[in-house]
């Protein structure tokens, strides 16, 4: 089946329904809080959010559409077939920092592949609450997975009969399982549109007062009764529901004695009678925020929201604050209720408030009686909106600040973003650089920018190509806080030398560079006179411009001051200088992101270089080389090795590969590492190696498991012994120049059974030949068979040239070089590499 019907259509469709069943079920089973399933489209190359269960769709419009070929967990877990976990915000900016830049909150999320046998037909995904520790996630995960292969099943029969399993329109926006107390029903009825009657259960009759002989009746005499304000609307909806179109959103319902219900109505098979089109639930919205005895009486005003946005109880006090009557509130979307609410700034909000567990203030203006546009301006009445997020929904607060009488005072209170509409900001595939005009630029057009840079260096050119442009700025200036002094990190576009005095300025000085920092308040300066009037005495790069500076503050942490000049005198609009401020947050997290980085890269190195080896044992008829590149995704240690060991007369060459990355896997590589150079210092032979490592691996951390090829040479007679375990092959270049992938039986890897056997084989190294040990991450790129990697090497190695007499060993290492040349030069390197080269000199060769 195709979901290519309109919104309000698809309701009826077999596809909808189960994929919206699907969704609820691995809700349920990762207990989240949302979740979605996206499907394959038509286009190649692109995935389509099917069904968003628990999150208003018209919120995450810039998630409708997932080009595959973007970093996205979804994307990967399509592309890949495997699950992906993200325990918390942390894993998800280590790992994902578009996804994370977009949606910077407080959440995790899993991502589970729909499959059938032969084809990939979507991902399920569920948002839930952060997790500490990712493997109290992992049953929730199987519990998904299952979820995932029902669907897979179903949908594979579906298109065996012929179906197509695809979707091409917009989202299906369902609300999310109960999971607490469902709200009371005040009734049920059912309508027969064949019939004309409408039969209702005792609840609602009671609730109407019109007594067992009101009903069986009309649906006029229905929509009279539940709708006596405006019955017409309601009749209206009956028979769109009975079309196939039910409304989004439940209706509010104004009895006659004065009480609120919401109406949920949808086409279906109803148990009070005979099959019907259409049925009907009177829910009462019950006590909590809705609690009209205690929130009526409130100063503030007090209303909430369900998941899907929609407004479900509003105080007096909030209903005059909204500038809207009760009755037009209740039931209908908050954006569509109040529109000036509609704007990109409160969304990112309300965005964060539907995804995290903390609360949300910020501050909305609401237009002058008269005035129809959203943005801020004179004489406005600014509201402060708190949110708080609950299990069910939002309950929202809000409180007059007062009129601001100019545009200043505006300025300063204005929200974090405003200027355009939500589904003005670029999708997924839109160009970065496209989106450029000051007033429009929407915040997620530099995070998706800055998600790409990793150091300060990185995300100031970021800044530099993306804000500069857009607002017709010349200059940029970006410092750095540390032990109380800011300090220049880049600058570009001011006179050669003029900053150099203010580099190292205390929290004390007078500067606005300070002052912007220390106050946390945006400066606009609209001429150079107006700065030299604000601080005497400064000294100026320009007598003609205008400044801006900006306080880099990231979760609520100092970071530094953004410096932005323009060549001549300009006003900055409300919405310039609100969109500014916007950004320099941006740019602060970015900074702040960029500062860990270099320090837990710094690190990471420090500990990468003290488990590798210092020095390689040597031998005057053996020459080695060795290599080792570390992964560039995230900043995590790697668990590649290799060592080169005296082993009796001989020498052990080893090269060996710890599953994973981070700490944990480095210290494994510790661990195996001393314990092959103890078992090779011994001289044992290289099954024995491997099973006494294996057996060591398996006590120290079950579970964590290992590749390693141990192979002991007589550098005399050139006699080798290998060993190998669940390794890639070693490759062999000839001294005539022939390279050849050797075919050495093997063992498991390390670490999975006790009773492993690894079989030796016994092979030469004639004087002149390569010997070629390496890690999978030089031969593997995602997307392309293993084996197409390992034939390019081999070539490479073939056209390396062969050390010949004496060749010492920068020979050796140019082709070591040269074997890693093309991972050393590539912008990204999924894993770790580890190279080991070996060749062996003749003893007429070697000069004592």
């Amino acid at each position: 089946m195709t979901g290519s019907a309109e919104p309000a259509d698809q309701a009826l469709d077999g596809l909808a329904v189960l994929l919206s069943g699907s969704v609820a079920d691995a809700i349920r089973a990762a207990r989240g809080f949302a979740g979605g399933v996206y499907l394959r489209t038509r286009t190649p190359g692109l995935l389509r959010l099917a069904v968003l269960a628990g999150l208003p769709h018209q919120l995450f419009r810039s998630w409708w559409r997932l080009p595959l070929d973007r970093p996205f967990p979804a994307a990967d877990c399509y592309r890949q077939g495997t699950e992906v976990l993200l325990a918390d915000a942390t894993e998800t900016m280590r790992r994902y920092p578009q996804l994370a830049a977009g949606l910077p909150f407080q959440f995790g999320s899993l991502y589970v592949p729909v499959t059938g046998s032969s084809t990939s037909f979507g991902v399920l995904t569920v948002l839930r609450p952060a997790a500490s520790d990712a493997t109290d996630v992992l049953p929730d995960r199987d519990r998904m997975t299952a979820v995932a292969e029902s669907l897979g099943t179903v949908l594979s029969a579906w298109e065996k009969d012929g179906s197509e399993v695809t979707w091409d329109s917009e989202p299906l926006c369902v609300r999310p399982p109960a999971d607490g107390p469902a709200p009371r029903c005040a009734g049920r009825f059912a309508w027969d549109p064949a019939g004309g009657t409408v039969t209702a259960d005792d609840a609602l009759r009671s609730l109407l007062g019109t007594g067992a002989r009101g009903f069986p009746g009309t649906p006029e005499a229905l929509a009279r009764g539940l709708g006596p304000g405006h019955p017409h609307a309601l009749l209206a909806a009956l028979h769109e529901t009975a079309a196939g179109r039910p409304p989004a959103h439940p209706l509010p319902l104004h009895t006659l004695s004065g009480g609120l219900f919401l109406l949920q109505l949808s086409p279906a098979h109803d148990a009070l009678g005979p099959p019907s089109r259409v049925h009907g639930t009177v829910v009462d919205p019950g006590p909590g925020p809705a609690a009209a005895g205690a929130a009526d009486l409130l100063p503030e005003g007090v209303f909430a929201l369900d998941r899907l946005g929609s407004i479900t109880y509003v105080n007096p006090r909030a209903a005059e604050l909204l500038g809207r009557p009760h009755g037009e509130l209740l039931g209908r979307p908050l954006w569509q209720a109040v529109p000036w609410l509609d704007q990109p700034s409160y969304e990112d909000h309300l965005r964060g408030a539907l995804l995290s567990p903390e609360p949300v203030h910020f501050q909305v203006a609401r237009p002058r009686e008269g005035r129809r546009t959203a943005l801020a301006g004179r004489g406005d009445t600014w509201l402060t909106l708190s949110v708080y997020p609950g299990p069910r929904g939002l309950t929202c607060k809000l409180i007059p600040m007062g009129r601001l009488a100019d545009t200043t005072r505006a300025a300063e209170a204005a929200p974090l973003v405003v200027g355009s509409r939500a589904d003005a900001a670029p999708a997924l595939g839109t160009s970065v650089s496209s989106v450029t005009t000051a007033g429009l630029y929407h915040p997620i057009v530099l995070a998706i920018a800055l998600s790409e840079a990793v150091t300060a260096r990185q995300v100031s050119e970021v800044v530099m190509r993306e804000l500069l442009p857009a607002f017709g700025g010349r200059r940029l200036a970006l410092y750095l806080l540390q032990d109380r002094r800011l300090y220049l990190a880049w600058e570009t576009g001011f006179p050669q030398g003029f900053l150099a005095p203010f580099d190292g300025v205390g929290l004390d000085a007078k500067l606005p560079g300070v002052e912007t920092l220390t106050s946390g308040r945006a400066l606009f300066f609209e001429s150079m006179p107006r700065l030299e009037s604000a601080y005497p005495g400064i000294a100026l790069d320009a007598k003609v411009g205008a400044r801006v500076f900006l306080p880099l503050i990231a979760s609520g942490r100092p970071v530094g001051s953004c410096i932005l000049g323009f060549d001549g005198p300009r006003d900055f609009s409300t919405e310039e200088r609100a969109v500014l401020t916007a950004l320099a947050g941006l740019i602060a997290q970015a900074l702040e992101r960029a500062r860990r980085y270099d320090s837990e890269a710094a690190l990471a190195r420090g500990l990468q270089e003290a488990l590798l080896p210092h020095r390689l044992s040597a031998h005057p008829q053996v020459e080695t080389a060795g290599r080792y590149l570390p992964g560039t995704e995230g900043m995590d240690v790697g668990g590649d090795w290799y060592d080169v060991v005296e082993a009796g007369d001989g020498l052990a060459l080893v090269i060996g590969d710890v599953q994973g990355h981070g700490v944990q896997a480095a210290a494994t590589m510790g661990q195996l590492r001393s314990a092959v150079r103890a078992f090779a210092l011994g001289d044992h032979a290289p099954d024995e190696v491997m099973s006494g490592t294996n057996r060591l691996l398996i006590d120290l951390d079950p579970g964590q498991f290992a590749s390693c090829c141990y192979i002991r040479l007589d550098p005399v007679t050139g006699i080798a012994r290998a060993a190998r375990a669940g390794h890639p092959q070693p490759l062999l270049r000839h001294p005539d120049g022939r390279a050849e992938v050797l075919d050495l039986p093997g063992g498991v890897v390390l670490g999975v059974d006790p009773h492993a056997r690894y079989p030796v084989t016994d092979l030469r190294l004639e004087p002149g030949a390569v010997l070629a040990l390496y890690t999978d991450g030089l031969v593997e790129k995602p997307g392309t068979d293993i084996d197409d990697g390992i034939e390019r090497v081999r070539a490479k190695l073939s056209g390396a040239g062969t050390p010949h007499a004496r060749p010492g060993a920068s020979s050796l290492s140019r082709a070591a070089d040269l074997l890693t040349e093309e991972a050393r030069q590539a912008a990204e390197r999924p894993d770790d590499i580890a190279l080991l080269l070996t060749t062996r000199r003749s003893r007429s060769d070697h000069r004592p």
